[in-house]
């Protein structure tokens, strides 16, 4: 890219491009970075830099950037039929068979999938029938949520409620009635002298503590990441998934797993569900679903959901012009072919996987890191000041963002949450691109503690 038309994009971008999760005002006067084109797990930039994205996109790019099928997915499936809706009694080919396909793939009797464009539509999705759900039932007063502080579930008004961010709350009146939060599984951060074990049943019993305060005759469902992933990627001690069962088999509260960053391979199962033994009645997904390549996500639901809602709810006034696309439909049905024949989750489960979860934990053995955990290709690193006392930095987020920076530097992305550095490669990553993404990690966190003069 020359130089001028550099120029010229990073001015067109600060004068007509709000970005999201951003400080615009900062981002204009600093000037944006232009990503031109991905291979593989890599992606190069408008100087021609080459950097291992060890974030995957946003959580997504499952398949790796760059492959050909997907786009010649979408063309045969322009040139056939471009666009029609799934209101009126229509559908289309690829509509119906990916919601065939994701009812072979998800576990247990979820068997149906209501399609949306993201993952924040996926969560209001939800919320509306959830209450519907219960309402049609003769229990109207059954629409309470519960989430998790620092939870995420999207930025829409309602996928915002139910997640828990407190900087997100602040914007647009936040939280909307009816929703309430419990603490996280975050034995790291919070479980002081606890063991994880210990812990993980304490904070799971926060949620029966909190049915019976506010009622369970009240209270529709819970909603969850299996792993929560943008506080900080929180791996639950064992523990907890198994207790926060029961209590919602025993209290008759749905049980909510927000797929849309475990699903589709990332802990090494097809769904979190699967790896941490979650009875999910409901699982909201969406990157993966694609492996970010166009938009589109869906609420999964099981049998008892989806039986009341078409048996009893009569006609169901929610939709979206583009549910069920069959263009994106029919990428999505290439991505989950190309995870399929090519084995790339069971290859993530028995070899890559392991392989960096031995090369990521060697990471906890720096000066700075106080944790390293890791599910599958989902992990984090705790930057600390002092490994034993698992303190934090005074100036929190200050040392995580200097990392994120310098890691960059290195052609290494990574995403820094707090003083917290979070890894999600693409799946298809080769053992020796992990012994280069760990061997760039290491060389900026030794350059991060020289930049901190210790």
């Amino acid at each position: 890219m020359t130089l001028p038309d550099l120029h010229a994009l990073r001015a067109f971008d600060a004068a007509h491009h709000i970005h999201p999760f951003s400080d615009n005002k900062a981002l204009a006067e600093k000037g944006t970075r232009l990503l031109t084109r991905g291979e593989g797990v890599y992606v190069w930039d408008q100087d021609g830099n080459k950097l291992l994205d060890a974030f995957a996109g946003l959580w997504c790019v499952n398949i790796g950037y760059g492959r050909p099928e997907l786009g010649e997915a979408a063309k045969a499936q322009m040139d056939r039929l471009a666009y029609y809706n799934s209101f009126f009694g229509c559908t289309t080919e690829p509509t119906v068979k990916l919601a065939a396909k994701l009812a072979e793939l998800a576990p247990g009797d979820i068997n149906h999938a209501f399609f949306t464009n993201s993952g924040s539509e996926a969560n209001d999705t939800v919320l509306r029938m959830v209450r519907h759900f219960w309402a049609v039932q003769g229990k109207p007063e059954k629409d309470v949520f519960i989430g998790r502080h620092n939870g995420y579930h999207g930025s829409t008004v309602a996928g915002a409620s139910l997640g828990g961010m407190g900087a997100m709350h602040k914007q647009g009146g936040l939280p909307i009635p009816g929703v309430h939060h419990i603490r996280a599984p975050y034995w790291f951060g919070e479980g002081e002298d606890l063991s994880p074990e210990a812990f993980g049943l304490q904070r799971a019993r926060e949620l029966e503590s909190k049915i019976l305060e506010l009622g369970a005759n009240r209270v529709a469902a819970f909603i969850a990441e299996p792993i929560q992933g943008a506080a900080g990627v929180f791996i639950p001690p064992a523990t907890y998934w198994p207790e926060i069962n029961r209590i919602c088999k025993q209290y008759d509260v749905l049980l909510v797993a927000d797929e849309v960053i475990c699903g589709f391979g990332r802990t090494g199962e097809w769904f979190g569900s699967q790896y941490l033994g979650i009875d999910a009645d409901i699982m909201p997904v969406a990157k993966g679903l694609t492996s970010g390549y166009i938009p589109l996500g869906a609420v999964l639901f099981n049998d008892r959901v989806a039986n009341v809602l078409r048996e009893q709810g009569g006609e169901l006034a929610h939709g979206f012009t583009y549910s069920g696309h069959p263009v994106c439909t029919a990428v999505a049905l290439e991505n989950l072919r190309i995870l399929e024949e090519e084995h790339i989750v069971e290859r993530c489960r028995i070899e890559t996987g392991p392989y960096l979860a031995e090369r990521w934990m060697a990471l906890s053995e720096h000066p700075l890191v106080g944790e390293a955990r890791i599910a599958g290709m989902v992990g984090a690193i705790e930057l600390v000041p002092d490994k034993p006392s698992r303190r934090f930095f005074d100036d929190r987020g200050r040392v995580g963002g200097v990392c994120r920076d310098i890691a960059l530097r290195h052609g290494l992305i990574l995403r820094a949450t707090w003083d917290a550095m979070l890894l999600s490669p693409p799946l298809v990553i080769s053992k020796s691109e992990i012994d280069e993404l760990i061997d760039k990690a290491w060389r900026a966190l030794d350059d991060t503690q020289r930049a901190l003069g210790r």
